[in-house]
């Protein structure tokens, strides 16, 4: 894969050791170990292995550094995304699915940065609890639904956005367990009682979790540690209008699986919207949701350096907080056996019957030779398989030097 011609590791490496002196006290560990992590990815801080080619006359070495593997990757969520997004293909209904996204407001995003596991964790909870709750009404749906939320804390112009994305199925499981219970073709649920209820429920949230000490505020909201002041901040909140949004529905289970495979394990911003780095600063691409049409994709944007950073790694989550989360019967105990049970309810096969097909055709050509699988690593001057030869532990260097590739010879194994 061809690398891109600058990334947030380039910045890192160049600006990274002056900004963590210039900013010493005010950095938190894991901002220290996702900066080290994509500083050492993929170079031979990490280690890696040495293939050759397997066809004697081509002999073709090359060297493979190991990735970083840390979530704020954005060279490493390419392959986490198709692991995890196999997984998901099987779990796929045949029913429409909507996109659901509760954001908070501006006032309660500036107190989550200092209690990230805290509010994001509210965000969370209240969010699902608002869909589950609206959805098992009589009045509304009458069913138990099924939610896939992932939590996004940035802005196109890396700035501090809580929100939380949901892709829901259009439909339930009815509360006796007896039928599918499917909603409009166009229309999940009230978008206003939904802001409603999710409005009541994270303030009350938020007050028990100031009540119980598990909110801390430094700096400028130092005051808010006060629970009169706490409440003050918050009353302004409890009569506004806060944003829930619910898209129309998906094309289809494959538009479902394109949306997931760009937003499940998407970081606060890509190597491909880098275009410079230079002494003005950090130049970048964006969307200004401000402006419709194709106006709104050719922003572009150039921070300070120090600032870039900055903004990164704001959205570096607490260790060990999960940002995919799954709620009411596609929770991770219960899924596999609800999802069965849906597909008995729809009456439709477990197995599509496209596979089955596929499957009949292979055993009548049983008796067939198989045709040679194609390499899996391919070499990239003759095509043939690349072995591994050596492997190389953190910090050394491989015995086994890779040969350029004569442009003439070179393949395209896309």
């Amino acid at each position: 894969m061809a690398r891109t011609k600058l990334e947030v590791a380039d910045i890192f490496r160049d600006h990274g050791p002056a900004w963590r002196s210039a900013n010493a006290g005010h950095v938190s560990l894991d901002q220290f170990k996702v900066m080290s992590a994509i500083e050492n990815c993929r170079t031979a801080a990490l280690g890696g292995h040495v293939a050759r080619c397997e066809n004697e006359k081509c002999g073709h070495t090359q060297i493979a550094y190991n990735s970083c593997r840390n979530r704020h990757c954005p060279k490493c969520q390419g392959a986490a995304a198709r692991e995890w997004l196999a997984e998901r293909e099987k779990e796929l209904l045949p029913v429409p699915y909507f996109h659901v996204v509760f954001s908070l407001p501006a006032q309660i995003a500036d107190i989550a940065y200092q209690n990230k596991a805290a509010i994001y964790g509210i965000l969370f909870k209240a969010s699902a609890e608002t869909m589950l709750t609206i959805a098992a009404d009589p009045k509304h749906l009458g069913a138990r639904i099924g939610i896939l939320s992932v939590l996004h804390t940035w802005g196109s112009a890396l700035t501090h956005h809580p929100h939380v994305h949901m892709i829901v199925p259009g439909g339930g499981i009815s509360l006796d367990g007896t039928r599918w219970v499917a909603c409009r073709p166009d229309f999940l649920l009230h978008v206003r009682v939904l802001s409603s209820l999710f409005r009541r429920l994270v303030l009350e949230k938020l007050d028990a979790a100031h009540r119980a000490g598990e909110l801390q505020f430094f700096g400028k909201h130092a005051s808010l540690n006060n629970a009169r002041a706490f409440a003050a901040y918050l009353a302004p909140l409890r009569n506004s209008k806060w944003v829930v949004y619910c898209k129309r529905p998906f094309g289809g289970p494959e538009e479902v699986l394109r949306y997931l495979a760009r937003y499940t394990h998407r970081v606060a911003i890509s190597n491909r919207r880098l275009i410079s780095a230079d002494d003005k600063g950090v130049t970048f691409k964006w969307k200004d949701y401000r402006l419709e049409g194709q106006e709104r994709y050719n922003k572009v944007m150039t921070l300070p350096t120090h600032e870039f950073i900055r903004r990164f790694l704001m959205h570096v989550l607490p260790a060990g907080f999960h940002r995919i989360r799954y709620y009411g019967f596609l929770t991770c105990q219960t899924r596999a056996r609800n999802i069965a049970r849906i597909h008995e309810l729809l009456a439709v096969p477990l197995i599509p019957v496209d596979a089955i097909k596929a499957a009949s055709a292979k055993v009548s050509t049983s008796d067939q030779p198989e045709e040679p699988k194609a390499p899996e690593h391919p070499c990239p001057c003759c095509g043939s398989n690349m072995r591994i030869i050596e492997t190389f532990l953190r910090g050394q260097q491989p015995k086994n030097r890779p040969t350029p590739v004569p442009p003439k010879l070179r393949i395209d194994t896309s």
